[in-house]
């Protein structure tokens, strides 16, 4: 971390007044280097109360996503302890290709204020309004096969899930393979790609997007969409969320990577998917059934009105009641 970020990391973790002299002897830097950098840390809507003979207090902090902010309050090993925050871009995930290519460290955090070509499943467009979400993709180095890779989407919404339920008390839930819904309409999105040979990964980005603080949506979006801020009637932290999901992600990303075959319970019980009606296309025939289960290889297997089970594992699958009121 730079100076900086630990001068905020240390005024975070201290309840009263923590002297510059002690700041400065933290961080082997001049007191004058402090005040430079206290200085700088208010510029960014920080307020920091300085007292004669007592030092510096944090008394307020901005939801600010900048790379300060959110080392100061990581708790992971790997995931976000190097991160590239933009104020605007065409893409995270997009980033992340650009700057894997250029050697940089597993668990490598990258995150928009706004995206101007943000991008959803199917080559779908996904709004990304700017200060408004969480935009955001992270870099893994895996050494997972591109087979055992697939299950990564789905992983991350459990992670994503588990976050939003937990910092918010939203009753949270996954439309298999990529979608977290809250009732019936959709909160976030995942989109998962990689680089691979036949059998070598080299790279899997998870990218990441939740609607926190967009007050209202379109005519054309309100049936589908909805944010947090909806959903709670008022405005959400985003860094504390953000925080929580990489601290999920981590958790559930590693004891993945270590047994890939292991497919979570917790996220069949989270998945709104099951045990409805669902409709999907297969050899360019609209076909509905029932979604009965889940496999160990995250296909979405569904029971058609013959009886037959079919393991579904890509493609765009319509779920009665989520989105679409009928068929």
């Amino acid at each position: 971390m730079t100076a900086k970020q630990t001068i905020l990391q240390l005024l975070q973790q201290t309840d009263g007044y923590i002297s510059g002299q002690e700041l400065s002897s933290q961080l082997n830097i001049t007191r004058a280097a402090v005040w430079k950098h206290i200085r700088s840390l208010r510029a960014e809507g920080y307020t920091i109360d300085s007292v004669t003979n007592r030092g510096y207090r944090l008394l307020h902090s901005p939801d600010l996503l900048s790379p300060e902010s959110i080392l100061a309050g990581l708790k992971t090993h790997t995931l976000g302890k190097r991160v590239f925050c933009f104020a605007s871009t065409d893409s995270t995930n997009e980033e992340a290709k650009r700057h894997a290519l250029q050697g940089v460290p597993d668990g490598s955090l990258f995150l928009a204020e706004e995206q101007t070509q943000g991008k959803g499943r199917l080559g779908r467009v996904w709004t990304s309004p700017p200060g408004s979400g969480l935009w955001f993709s992270v870099l893994k180095r895996t050494c997972l096969s591109p087979l055992q890779v697939s299950n990564m989407t789905l992983i991350t919404g459990l992670a994503v899930c588990r976050a939003i339920r937990a910092q918010t008390g939203c009753p949270a839930l996954i439309k298999w393979p990529n979608d977290i819904v809250i009732g019936s309409r959709k909160v976030c999105g995942i989109l998962t790609e990689m680089a691979a040979e036949v059998d070598k990964v080299e790279y899997v980005i998870p990218g990441i997007g939740i609607n926190v603080n967009i007050p209202s949506f379109p005519p054309e979006l309100k049936k589908k969409a909805t944010s947090l801020q909806i959903e709670m009637g008022k405005p959400v932290p985003r860094l504390p969320l953000l925080l929580a999901v990489l601290e999920e992600l981590e958790k559930a990303l590693d004891a993945f990577e270590e047994n890939p075959l292991a497919f979570p319970e917790e996220y069949r019980q989270l998945c709104v998917s099951l045990n409805r009606t669902v409709k999907f296309f297969r050899n360019g025939r609209e076909h509905h059934g029932r979604a009965v289960d889940i496999s160990s290889e995250g296909e979405l297997l569904v029971q058609e009105e013959d009886g037959s089970l079919t393991p579904i594992y890509s493609g765009e699958v319509s779920v009665q009641g989520i989105y679409e009121e009928s068929f």
